[in-house]
C-alpha cells in the first residue's frame, strides 16, 4: 500500500499541538496538507483520535466524503466536500485536545485514508467502527501525530 504524506504547518510530527487548537484554547482545527493520494480513490476519510484517553480511544474529528483531488484543509475549516460527523464531545466537527489535567501527555493521531468506496457509517460512529469500516477499502494512508498535555 502506498503512503499519503500528511502534514500541518501548526505542528510537526510527534510535536506539541498548539493550545490555540485545543479545547482550552480557541478549539479550531489545525491546518492540514496532504499529497501522494493514489489514482482510483473514491474519497478520503480523515480521523483524529486520542488512544491515551482514560475510557479508550476518543474521537476528536471524523470527516468522510473528502474530495480525493483536494490537497488539504485550512485552519478551522473542514476538508473540501467532507461530511463532519459527531465527535466524542457529541457535536459535529473538530473537538480539540482536552485530556484530563495531570494525566500526562496524550497522543493525537490524525489519520487520512484514501478509500475505494464510501464507508458504511451511521449515527455516531466510534473510533473502532471507523477502523473496521476502512479495513478492506483502503488504498493508501498517512498519519500525523501530535501531543497535548494539561
Amino acid at each position: 500500500m502506498t503512503g499519503i504524506e500528511l502534514r500541518s504547518v501548526a505542528f510537526n510530527d510527534h510535536a506539541v499541538i498548539p493550545r490555540h487548537h485545543s479545547g482550552e484554547g480557541d478549539d479550531v482545527s489545525p491546518p492540514l496538507t496532504w499529497s501522494e493520494v493514489p489514482d482510483g480513490a473514491s474519497e478520503l476519510v480523515l480521523l483524529c483520535e486520542d488512544p491515551d484517553a482514560p475510557g479508550g480511544s476518543f474521537l476528536h474529528w471524523l470527516v468522510t466524503g473528502i474530495d480525493p483531488r483536494s490537497s488539504g484543509a485550512g485552519e478551522g475549516e473542514p476538508p473540501s466536500g467532507g461530511q463532519e460527523w459527531p465527535n466524542g464531545f457529541g457535536r459535529p466537527g473538530w473537538g480539540g485536545p482536552m485530556p484530563p489535567p495531570g494525566h500526562g501527555p496524550h497522543r493525537y493521531f490524525f489519520r487520512l485514508w484514501a478509500v475505494s468506496e464510501s464507508l458504511p457509517l451511521h449515527g455516531k460512529p466510534t473510533v473502532d467502527a471507523v477502523h473496521r469500516a476502512v479495513k478492506g477499502r483502503e488504498l493508501a494512508s498517512g498519519v500525523l501525530v501530535g501531543t497535548y498535555e494539561r
